[in-house]
């Protein structure tokens, strides 16, 4: 990674050994690679050619520099080109100091000419306000900033006032009195949101738009926007039923988002080949605040600068690069690189302390998804004789909280529960032999004093780990373990019966057609799913009472979304497979409510749902006095109940006249035609059974003779 992706803030002249309060040229000692707080991109060495422009967007007037004499001139510059030098790169004669011609001495302002107007827009975002010392403080403006405000007007206008117009609740949608959910669809060229309507088995049209985005949608994650991407950028959208836009975010050829968990940033992500075959593609990733449209951050590199740590992207790019910590505040940020990790604050959009967390070998890390707490994964060094470890460092303060030590290990893997009150480390270790594997599991109870850690083997060690997940908002999670078509499928729970605090087995199912684990946001309910080459079988597994509820099949189902509330689940199949596209809404307990059938299907989000904000007391409260509550429900069920029966049989009814009204233009027809019949037939009358006489005829005809004639040999 080249320096500038760890460019700290700006930081005062002192801190930098520069010292201007006596304005003293020639004691300043710039140290070497100094990068004066200020990020750069100049580093980054660009194998493009640069297009130049001609004008005065590429120039920037510096104001507030020192006044200093002939002598000193040279070294002024020196610091000037150090200092905006690193952000862009300046044109040949394209730093101007004026001299007053009856001192001698420099005006205090310079220009500085870069060779893109947005490399000098950038300066002046990033140098405008540096702080050199206490007596100089940078005024950077565009130079053809002046010439526009050299033409305002001398005689002043009032301004005009608007009328005032407010703006469309955002979260209108979360009070549908139907208590319904949204959801949204890709299918051809459409992007489509819908009422999940299930009391109707049918979904009602939102909003439809053609073209609306050029890859994919994404909702943030508290449900607030949905973003889409185009060739000049993101952007995101947001309403009941209008989904106007709310912001841009100028990103050209942009790939790849990510927003973070409260919504306060949102990351894009481009690339572009290099002039050179031989090197790697140029990455460019900016940090936009999501109110404001304005890029806080900027990171560039190359692909192989960002290829580590993440569970998908594109490129050679793992995705998402940057890791968010737990929560709402959304105050840290994390990247993995080589033997260390960035953590970054959004306060400053610095380096956490101004200093990368050393970690040699580092592989792997994820967030607590509630605490400011790293999970870290070490593996072995030195030949084996340093073992893997896996480490939980609380942050801001860099505290290391436990540390588990790893033997023979070959994998590694880390599973957060949702609320961050278990860590699950599934660790794939060689057998003496070294030529196969068997898993283990190391269960961190987080929230526990001293955090104690528990060792989990299954009862056959040979058995491949398909799948592994944990309870949403629970203390159990189920594990798909075994080698086969028909693995089984085993639940735990950290909550054992006799309180000993520790791990115990639920139970386990034998021989199921599940290669993948989806529990409902709730808990409580998992669908055991096999995908791909199980070809959609669907089992709905009630954890309570560890019963199957229903099974069922979408064949050649790719995907399985919950809604956000727990209450209704979608399978659907994408263009992965030309056939069967579409998707089928299902309840929680497995009856299948609707289908829908649509050509090159491409995706379904469920809009998701910010959190409660009913306490934990009143959201028990209400699950005890559920049945008052649900008088209400069971009401406008038994009426939608009724208008649906009542559909039906104005449908049939609407049918029956429909055939009956056939019929009666047929015998119509029929007997306008009756003496043109009984004319074709010679005057025989022919339209009544009666009036006909069976007569069976056998006819015999010769279709073919021919004659050969045989000869017979004597034997010998």
């Amino acid at each position: 990674m080249a320096e500038t992706m760890e460019m700290p803030v700006p930081v005062p002249a002192h801190q930098l050994n520069i010292d201007f309060s006596q304005v003293d040229l020639d004691a300043i000692q710039l140290p070497p690679g100094e990068d004066f707080g200020i990020k750069s991109d100049a580093e980054e060495e660009e194998e493009d050619s640069l297009e130049f422009e001609t004008g005065f967007g590429n120039v920037v007037v510096v104001d507030n520099l020192p006044v200093v004499p002939p002598e000193k001139f040279e070294k002024l510059e020196g610091v000037v080109r150090k200092i905006f030098g690193q952000i862009g790169t300046i044109r040949d004669s394209g730093l101007w100091m004026p001299v007053d011609p009856e001192t001698q001495k420099t005006k205090g302002y310079c220009f500085i000419e870069y060779n893109t107007p947005q490399e000098a827009q950038t300066a002046k975002d990033q140098t405008n306000g540096y702080k050199l010392d206490k007596a100089h403080i940078f005024a950077v403006n565009m130079f053809d900033d002046f010439d526009k405000y050299m033409k305002v007007s001398d005689e002043w206008i009032p301004p005009e006032t608007k009328t005032y117009s407010p703006i469309e609740n955002l979260y209108q949608w979360l009070t549908d009195e139907k208590g319904r959910d949204q959801f949204v669809i890709r299918a051809q060229s459409d992007t489509e949101v819908y009422w999940n309507d299930a009391r109707l088995s049918k979904p009602e049209l939102v909003y439809r738009r053609a073209h609306w985005t050029e890859s994919f949608v994404q909702w943030s994650p508290l449900g607030t926007y949905l973003a889409t991407l185009h060739r000049q950028g993101a952007a995101v959208w947001g309403g009941d039923t209008t989904f106007t836009r709310l912001m841009r975010f100028a990103h050209t050829q942009v790939r790849l988002i990510d927003i973070s968990p409260g919504e306060k940033f949102l990351v894009t992500y481009s690339s572009h080949e290099p002039s050179n075959p031989r090197d790697t593609q140029r990455v460019t990733l900016n940090i936009f605040d999501m109110r404001t449209g304005i890029v806080v951050r900027e990171f560039k590199g190359s692909a192989d600068d960002f290829a580590t740590g993440g569970t998908g992207g594109v490129a050679g790019v793992s995705w998402p690069v940057f890791r968010w910590a737990g929560g709402r505040d959304d105050k840290y940020f994390a990247r993995i690189g080589k033997n260390a990790i960035s953590v970054y604050e959004t306060d400053t959009m610095g380096l956490l302390d101004k200093k990368l967390l050393k970690v040699d070998n580092v592989m792997d890390f994820s967030w607590s998804p509630t605490d400011p707490i790293l999970s870290l994964f070490v593996p072995e060094a030195g030949g084996g004789n340093q073992p893997a470890r896996v480490s939980l460092v609380q942050i801001p303060g860099r505290e290391e909280l436990r540390q588990k030590n790893l033997f023979s290990v070959s994998d590694c893997k880390m599973y957060w529960q949702s609320n961050g009150d278990y860590l699950a480390v599934r660790v794939d270790r060689y057998t003496k032999t070294k030529k196969s594997t068997y898993t283990g599991f190391e269960l961190f109870r987080i929230k526990e004093r001293d955090i104690p850690i528990e060792v989990l083997e299954l009862e056959n060690k040979n058995d491949r780990i398909v799948a592994f997940a944990w309870e949403p908002k629970g203390h159990r999670f189920a594990i798909i373990h075994g080698d086969g078509s028909k693995p089984d499928v085993s639940f735990y729970s950290m909550k054992s019966p006799n309180n000993t605090g520790r791990v115990s087995k639920l139970t386990t199912i034998k021989g199921r057609s599940a290669n993948a684990l989806f529990w409902s946001p709730i808990g409580h309910f998992i669908i055991l799913a096999g995908l791909k080459t199980h070809n959609g079988q669907l089992e709905f597994y009630n954890v309570d009472e560890l019963e199957t509820m229903a099974t069922g099949e979408h064949f050649m189902a790719t995907d399985i979304e919950w809604d956000p509330t727990g209450r209704f689940v979608a399978t659907y199949v994408t263009t992965v497979h030309e056939m069967e596209n579409g998707f089928n809404i299902w309840s929680f307990n497995g009856k299948l409510l609707y289908r829908v059938s649509r050509d090159h299907f491409y995706q379904l989000l469920w809009r998701p749902r910010p959190p409660s904000l009913l306490s934990p007391e009143k959201e028990e409260e209400i699950a005890k006095n559920l049945k008052k509550y649900s008088k209400k429900y069971e009401a406008e069920d038994q009426d939608v109940s009724l208008l649906l029966s009542e559909q039906d049989r104005e449908k049939r009814k609407k049918l029956q006249e429909e055939w009956q009204g056939w019929v009666s233009e047929w015998k119509r027809l029929r007997e306008e035609e009756r003496f043109l019949r009984q004319a074709l037939r010679d005057g025989e009358p022919s339209d009544e059974e009666e009036e006909y006489e069976a007569e069976e005829v056998e006819a015999e005809e010769v279709l073919d003779v021919t004659e050969e004639i045989a000869s017979y040999g004597l034997e010998d």
